[in-house]
């Protein structure tokens, strides 16, 4: 077994494949989070941070050492709804008493969907069905964790996620290995509302000081501009992007040279591309601009140079 975690396997984003080859499960509203076991559980995210300090509920499930499991951390919200605002107060905390006094008021849940390694035993190779079938023999059933259902009919597992307001579902090939760090088709993210991450590259002023936000997505010569949102900014949403763009004020746009029309782009403040926003739209022009975008939330979880068009790529 490694010393550090292997990077996560992701998705394609498409339709609901069917037949009898595929496997459905939940899409959750959470961050991606996988577990490795010794003495006791170390956590970490996507991008391979340490992050067992911001989620203490996880300290007291106990598996063999060299255990590795994938999943997602999420914090419920009082009708029972993954919650991404709420678990924005919970994922940089790194102060364990503060991160101590959270878990009591904004407890997360580990949702585990995925065995990779038990006992030092590498399980990666072997198919879906037979990794989630020794999960589930792990019996992993705790306050804080558990081990989600997984599904073998697709549009009845879709109608049951848009009943309780979920996010989506997750389609899964039920004989695909497990690809660490690889983008696969053997796994598909079937989206309700059609959503994308951009990176913000600057911002305007309008009625309020910030008018929307000039986002787009990474080429070699700059952020290919992906259009002006501002749907979606309330007051507090106001207040909390400025804060966050101020320290990141740029002189010089980091936009490919000629990108930004003329319209969008006077009065403009550039920012250093670090931000990601995700952001809900109705689809794109010819030119591809987003159309109808509204802004949803910052995804802190998620690097700038993850982000591509979701034609070629899709979200996580």
């Amino acid at each position: 077994m490694p010393g550090a975690p292997l990077s996560p396997m992701l998705a394609t984003a498409g339709g609901l494949p069917l037949g009898p080859d595929w496997s459905y499960e939940f899409k959750w509203d959470g961050v991606r989070v996988l577990a490795l076991f010794g003495p006791s559980p170390e956590l970490f995210a996507r991008s391979g941070a340490v992050v067992t300090a911001a989620y203490p509920e996880i300290a007291d499930l106990h598996l063999p050492e060299g255990t590795l499991l994938d999943g997602e951390m999420v914090v419920f919200d009082a009708a029972g709804r993954p919650s991404f605002t709420a678990l924005a107060e919970r994922m940089h905390v790194r102060d364990r008493t503060r991160a101590a006094r959270l878990a009591a008021t904004l407890p997360a849940t580990y949702l585990i969907f995925d065995l990779l390694y038990l006992d030092g035993m590498d399980y990666t190779g072997l198919p879906y069905l037979a990794r989630r079938e020794r999960l589930e023999e792990l019996d992993l059933a705790g306050e804080r964790w558990m081990v989600p259902p997984s599904f073998g009919d697709g549009p009845a597992t879709a109608a049951a996620a848009r009943e309780n307001r979920l996010e989506g579902v997750m389609a899964k090939r039920s004989d695909s290995v497990y690809l660490a760090g690889r983008r696969s088709p053997d796994w598909v993210k079937i989206k309700f509302d059609r959503t994308g991450d951009y990176v913000i590259g600057g911002w305007r002023p309008g009625a309020r000081k910030l008018g929307g936000l000039l986002v787009g997505v990474p080429t070699p010569e700059g952020l290919a501009f992906r259009g002006r949102v501002g749907g979606g900014i309330g007051a507090v949403t106001e207040k909390d992007l400025l804060s966050r763009l101020a320290p990141l004020a740029s002189d010089v746009s980091p936009f490919a040279p000629g990108a930004v029309p003329r319209e969008d782009s006077r009065g403009a403040f550039w920012v250093r591309p670090e931000l990601v926003a995700e952001i809900k739209y109705g689809n794109e022009t010819p030119d591809r601009r987003l159309r109808f975008p509204r802004f949803l939330r910052l995804r802190d979880d998620k690097l700038p140079s993850e982000c591509a068009d979701e034609a070629a790529a899709g979200h996580d």
